[in-house]
This record gives structure tokens, sequence and C-alpha cells, in this order.
């Protein structure tokens, strides 16, 4: 009897102990390790699309740059690890990053109501809006009106492709992979006018005015984030206080006159 009393005791501490060590996991499963997993990989890994000048693009050596490119380079510095770019489709952006592919996304991302369901949000960084664009020999269209009946392009994904959708009277809305297919569509007069963001859209027209002209039309305002997960708070909460550094000390004033021609931060302040 008394070893079995020994036995029963000893299989009742090894049961509590391995179910210690179970709730142990457990709680270190929720734990918000975010910014201390880029800090050990040693770099930031950041989502893009490599299509959208001036924003992120491939130039012609095939190297990446871009306002957003510029910006990830600071934030990593600012975190004490390197950049690491990572370019995806647009159109799956958000599941990418829910997935564990990347850190966060620096990719002229709008900040909608839809997409703060799925995940956070770090900025605005940039306040944008979605604007149109024709060819500039194109007379027939002056006003969003003048789209009725008229084929329009925009990117899959995009917050332009909704905001194409709002507009009555459009015969058809053409959706493409990388903006820049767009703007060869408009060039050729394969689509007779494209939605984009406004720093794409005027980044295009003053690199050649001769083929474009932007409508004054506005089609929205948009505020323009970096994403997160949300349960990455950690991080989000360090890249906030980057984003605020590099507002404070001038760098992202020098990035919007580097890119953009001007400073876009000079009213804000």
């Amino acid at each position: 009897m008394k070893k079995i009393g020994i036995i029963a005791l000893s299989v009742i501490m090894i049961f509590t102990l391995f179910t210690g060590c179970g709730s142990s996991t457990t709680s270190n499963s929720n734990e918000d390790n975010s910014l201390q997993r880029v800090k050990d990989s040693g770099k930031l890994s950041i989502g893009l699309d490599d299509s959208y000048p001036p924003m992120e693009f491939r130039n012609n050596k095939n190297q990446l740059e871009g306002f957003d490119i510029d910006l990830g380079k600071e934030l990593a510095k600012k975190l004490g690890v390197k950049y690491n770019p990572v370019v995806t489709d647009f159109n799956g952006i958000i599941l990418a990053l829910q997935s564990g592919k990347f850190d966060a996304i620096i990719a002229t991302l709008s900040i909608t109501d839809e997409r703060k369901k799925q995940i956070d949000f770090i900025g605005p960084y940039i306040n944008g809006g979605q604007i149109i664009i024709v060819k500039s020999s194109n007379k027939s269209i002056t006003t969003k009106d003048d789209l009725k009946d008229k084929t329009v392009g925009v990117q899959l994904g995009s917050t332009g492709e909704q905001a194409a959708g709002k507009i009555s009277g459009v015969k058809e809305i053409k959706k493409y992979d990388k903006i820049t297919e767009a703007f060869h569509e408009v060039s050729i007069g394969r689509i007779d006018a494209l939605i984009c963001d406004s720093e794409v859209g005027e980044y295009y027209v003053a690199k050649d005015k001769k083929d474009y002209v932007v409508l004054k039309d506005k089609l929205t305002k948009e505020p323009v984030g970096i994403g997160v997960k949300k349960k990455d708070k950690k991080l989000q909460e360090a890249l906030n206080k980057a984003i605020a550094d590099l507002k404070k000390d001038g760098t992202l004033s020098k990035l919007s006159t580097k890119w953009f021609g001007y400073d876009i931060y000079k009213e804000e302040n």
C-alpha cells in the first residue's frame, strides 16, 4: 500500500509539472514579442509593390527605390536593424502580412474602415486621394462626369478600384496588377482614363506632361499609413515613435522634397 501511495504521488507530481509547463507555454504564446522578434532577426521585413512610382518601383538597374523604400530604410535604422523589402502582389498584401510573410506593409496603403477591421495602422504619414488621369490629347474628358460610357483603368485591390465603382455610367472598369500597365494602356488609347493615388498620378504627369493630364476633380481624400498585424502592439508603438521622430527631425520633409518636388509636411508643421 505504501508503494502504491508513493507511485500515485509521483504520478500526480509529474502530471502537475507538465500541466504547469503547458500553462506557461500558452501564456508565452500570447505574449507580444513583435518588437523583439524584429530585433532578434536583425531586420525589418516590409511588404511592398515594386511598380508604383514614385512610392516604390525599380530603376533602370532593377534596384528598388522610391519614397516608401527610403521611409522603410529610415524606420529600420531607428529600430537598429536592417531594411528587408519583400515584393508582394498588392491585391494579396494584407493576407500576406497576416500570414507572417513580413513585419509591416509600406506600400501607399490607404487607411480605410474595411482594412482597419483586418489590420492596425501607423500614421497617416501621407494624406492623399484618388485622381483621374487621361491622355493629354483626349479633349472629350475634362471632368468625372465625362467618364460616362468610357473605359477606366485601376489597380486591382486598390481604393482607386472602389472610387471607380462609385462613378455612375462608366462603361467598363479594367483592373491591372500593376499601375504602370494602366498608364501604358492610357498612352496607347486602349482605355480612356485611369484612377490612382494623387502622388503617383502627379509624378507621372510631371515626368511626361505631353502624354498625360490630371483632371481637376479629386475623387477622394485618403490618409496613407503603415499596416501591421493587430497583435503586434509593441512593434506598432516602436514604429509610431519612429515616424514621429522622422517628422520632427525633418527627415520626412527631405524625402518629400526628393520624391515629390515639394514638402508635403510643411502645412502640417
